[in-house]
């Protein structure tokens, strides 16, 4: 770990760094690791304040409560279609809008004119009830597309890839040109595996975006069946109709509690992007366009 060349002083910052490295990962896990807890405890312990990092009472009743319900699954189908879906069309709009103005001026004249409209439209917009009217008169309400459709351009991640496009060398672009690359082949072969490492960033940011959204699931799909897994998770309640409830049901709610249901809810729906961050991650600390150039 450390090297002869290598002074006390320098060994002493690199352990002090490690420390606060490993006091920092753990201030980010604690509160995902308390939740997982909580939603393993049984109610009256959780109520009592005695769980912290280690289940007091296991029991899996809160996920037995929300897995045994088709409507589960049913949602979850919904938001890994509208997550997939989503992303796609926002990748593709978001390099189709930020190649061209990563370019200057000179080679793309109306450049400064579109990235004032793109920033317009992060500072203001028109409201809830106008948003809402637009959706519903292009006639994708109840559908999935009206989930991913409104949202088809992240403004935000356009100026994020546009700005790493503008940092790639112009000789890159220059030397594909003289080889005879279109603007399409350019864009497709040589920017984009560029770029790896912001296109990534980009994509998480949708995936996450798409996963966690709930509210639009709520004004715009009033089929049940339509609706996202977020939305769906936000309707359940720990004391739902008791008309609909049978004596195995009631027996269940009686062991739930607001708080180990709610941790549950946070488990059941954080998982999917925990499995897919790790496949993106290391995009995240990649200098692709490293040595690029040479003199």
């Amino acid at each position: 770990m450390f090297s002869k060349q290598q002074t006390i002083g320098e060994k002493v910052n690199y352990v002090l760094l490690l420390i606060i490295l490993l006091l920092i990962t753990l201030a980010c896990l604690a509160p995902i690791w308390h939740m997982v807890a909580v939603s393993l405890s049984d109610n009256s312990a959780v109520s009592a304040g005695q769980v912290s990092f280690i289940p007091v009472g296991f029991t899996l009743t809160p996920y037995e409560y929300i897995l045994n319900d088709q409507r589960f699954f049913q949602a979850f189908g919904v938001s890994l279609q509208r997550v997939l879906l989503g992303g796609a069309i926002n990748f593709i709009m978001t390099v189709l809008a930020a190649y061209p103005l990563s370019k200057e001026t000179s080679e793309f004249p109306a450049r400064n004119k579109l990235m004032w409209i793109f920033i317009f439209t992060m500072m203001f917009n028109g409201g809830l009830i106008p948003w809402y009217m637009t959706i519903k008169m292009t006639g994708v309400m109840d559908s999935i597309w009206a989930l991913v459709l409104p949202g088809a351009v992240p403004v935000f991640n356009v100026v994020l890839l546009m700005n790493f496009f503008r940092a790639i060398p112009k000789e890159v672009g220059e030397a594909a040109k003289m080889d005879g690359a279109g603007v399409f082949t350019t864009m497709w072969k040589v920017f984009i595996p560029m770029s790896l490492p912001a296109i990534a960033t980009v994509t998480l940011f949708s995936i996450v975006h798409h996963w966690n959204a709930f509210f639009d699931g709520m004004i715009l799909i009033n089929n049940p069946a339509g609706q996202p897994l977020q939305t769906y998770i936000r309707s359940l309640v720990v004391l739902p109709a008791l008309a609909d409830m049978t004596s195995g049901n009631l027996e269940d709610i009686l062991k739930l509690s607001e708080k180990t249901f709610n941790a549950a809810k946070i488990v059941v729906t954080m998982l999917p992007i925990i499995v897919v961050y790790p496949f993106l991650q290391r995009y995240f600390v990649t200098g692709i366009t490293l040595g690029s150039v040479k003199e």
